[in-house]
């Protein structure tokens, strides 16, 4: 077998590889040394139908992530860990509030209160005709404290308002890898090893696309056209699914991509979907030279081609000082990571894990 280059050794730091679209961060911060210092509020895209054998429930948890809630509801209602969804992951080392579905067909609705002692506290709980899917949220408002900031005050606040009207590159955050999912992916994708369980799969399969997405974004924001709307492009609007070829971008798409109403995509691989073509392809080409193997490996796993947006526009974006210390308010889109907010902002002091939250 000729040997098949694995990134997970280029991925020790994720974060920290990426270019920035705004060079060094002005600052540095202690980041999320308590859960309380990073808070994240699911937002639904749809309203409970208050009807149906489903049972809704918003929780907020502390010190869990979501997987293992959504298995300890399902142990404590007694179905299978299948009758149980949520919209979207969200970070262990935190506070979060997220809604979880439970298929509770022909079975009493459990005394949720027991899952106070464990980090998890049921906000609300209502019925409705389907059970929660992947995708179904529509954002995440955030809360972040960040702690003794050292550096250019004014450049930092600088950051804030060209982030406020920019954006920031859209990368996938160092949450979506873990500790060794690239790994696990090259195992499973390049040589074949088995992996039964459903959620590893999907989680590795995950990873393997978020690592070739990062690498077309990180050329793109080295060269300075990641907000640019390239011939060829596919653009997607902003906050939506919605997505549409650009052959030639004229004034009113550079109005609209001005506008934060529009942004360029990048792929999320596989096949069968919209690609690029002129010059976004080969833009795409330069980035994924020597990936054959991988894009092949998820196009055979089933994979199908999606687009992502490039750009990642902070809504609702406030900030408020305290001595050394910033608090940080702001909205983003299904499938945002705060992390490609705040890596634009300050880098990291030594005290603090990585913070984060996915789809």
């Amino acid at each position: 077998m000729s040997e098949i280059r694995c990134p997970a050794a280029d991925m020790t730091a994720p974060q920290q590889q990426w270019p920035r679209a705004g060079g060094d961060p002005p600052a540095s911060a202690l980041i999320r040394s308590r859960p309380e210092d990073f808070q994240v509020e699911e937002i639904l895209g749809f309203t409970p139908a208050d009807t149906g054998q489903h049972v809704l429930l918003q929780v907020r948890k502390r010190g869990a992530n979501t997987e293992w809630v959504a298995r300890r509801l399902a142990r404590l209602s007694g179905v299978p860990r299948r009758a149980v969804g949520y919209a979207g992951l969200k970070d262990r080392q935190a506070v979060t509030t997220q809604w979880f579905s439970l298929d509770l067909a022909g079975r009493a609705v459990p005394d949720w209160s027991v899952l106070a002692e464990e980090g998890i506290e049921v906000l609300q709980c209502r019925h409705h005709d389907r059970k929660l899917r992947q995708g179904a949220v529509r954002a995440n408002r955030f809360r972040l404290v960040l702690r003794r900031l050292r550096g250019d005050r004014a450049a930092l606040e600088a950051a804030l308002q060209r982030i406020q009207c920019h954006g920031v590159p859209n990368y996938f955050g160092p949450q979506r890898f873990g500790r060794d999912n690239l790994q696990r992916a090259a195992a499973m994708l390049l040589y074949g090893r088995p992996v039964r369980d459903r959620f590893q799969r999907g989680m590795y399969l995950s990873a393997a696309r978020a690592w070739l997405f990062n690498r077309v974004l990180a050329v793109r924001v080295a060269a300075g056209n990641w907000n640019q709307a390239l011939s060829g492009d596919v653009l997607v609007l902003d906050g939506r699914h919605s997505v549409f070829p650009c052959p030639e971008p004229d004034a009113d798409i550079q109005r609209r991509l001005a506008a934060g109403e529009l942004h360029p995509t990048g792929p999320l691989w596989g096949t069968s979907g919209l690609s690029s073509t002129g010059a976004a392809a080969e833009w795409e080409r330069r980035a994924l030279e020597g990936e054959q193997a991988w894009c092949a490996a998820l196009a055979g796993a089933g994979m199908k081609l999606q687009r992502r947006a490039l750009r990642l526009m902070p809504r609702a974006l406030a900030w408020y000082w305290e001595g050394e210390r910033l608090e940080l308010e702001f909205t983003l889109c299904a499938g945002g990571f705060a992390t490609s907010v705040l890596r634009e902002l300050v880098a990291e002091a030594a005290h603090g894990d990585a913070l984060d939250c996915d789809e």
